[in-house]
């Protein structure tokens, strides 16, 4: 995300995006999350076409930005600090179990309310917008466990599945538990995972545009 990563934050602002199908979703998206379910209740129909989209989108989308780089490429360093392609995707692989536990954890609790500062559509931001850059949590940088691409996608993709199952499947009352590490319902929580996930491959494309990244 930004120099040694981010730890999530909710709710920033402005679209950058690759492709008009891709944009078209994020848009679509974006426009119609605005409004959210009032606290207690079981995600609706429509918000899980939303956040299943997103997270079909997401997945598919980190495999295309990658698919045939070079190892030059992936270890590729931007700058001294600034991560590599390779180490980008093992953050994602470090993050997404814990993201993935804040969520089981918030949904074992029991339910209750809180104040609702942010939106669904502020999730959305999140996953577009990077100006703001913060570093990740020490828990949560690269581990150096990814040691080739192919390794890394499966890590990934293995568990972004089994979160994209549950959210096609689930009837977990969402919206009426919360995620203390950021005062969000569980809803906006899972959704944020893969705006989290975004926010990486929009980095990803940035390492690839520098003017030194290797042709091959």
């Amino acid at each position: 995300m930004g120099r040694r990563g981010r730890r999530p934050v909710l709710f920033r602002a402005r679209p950058g995006y690759k492709g008009v199908m891709r944009f078209s979703i994020a848009a679509g998206l974006l426009f119609a999350l605005g409004a959210s379910s009032a606290a207690g209740a079981p995600m609706t129909g429509l918000e899980r076409q939303r956040v299943v989209a997103h997270l079909e989108m997401t997945g598919s989308w980190l495999a295309d930005e990658v698919s045939g780089l070079s190892s030059a490429q992936l270890h590729f360093r931007p700058a001294p600090g600034v991560w590599s392609i390779l180490e980008v995707l093992d953050h994602l692989v470090v993050t997404g179990p814990i993201y993935w536990r804040d969520l089981r954890k918030a949904l074992e609790a029991p339910p209750r309310a809180r104040k609702r500062s942010g939106t669904d559509e502020g999730v959305l931001w999140y996953g577009i917008d990077r100006t703001h850059r913060q570093k990740a949590l020490p828990a949560e940088d690269p581990k150096g466990q990814v040691r080739d691409l192919a390794a890394g996608l499966d890590a990934f993709g293995k568990l972004h599945a089994k979160m994209l199952e549950y959210a096609r499947t689930t009837g977990d009352d969402l919206r009426g538990h919360v995620v203390d590490r950021e005062e969000c319902d569980a809803y906006q929580w899972l959704l944020l995972i893969s705006t989290h996930t975004q926010r990486h491959i929009l980095q990803i494309r940035e390492i690839r545009k520098n003017g030194k990244f290797p042709r091959r």
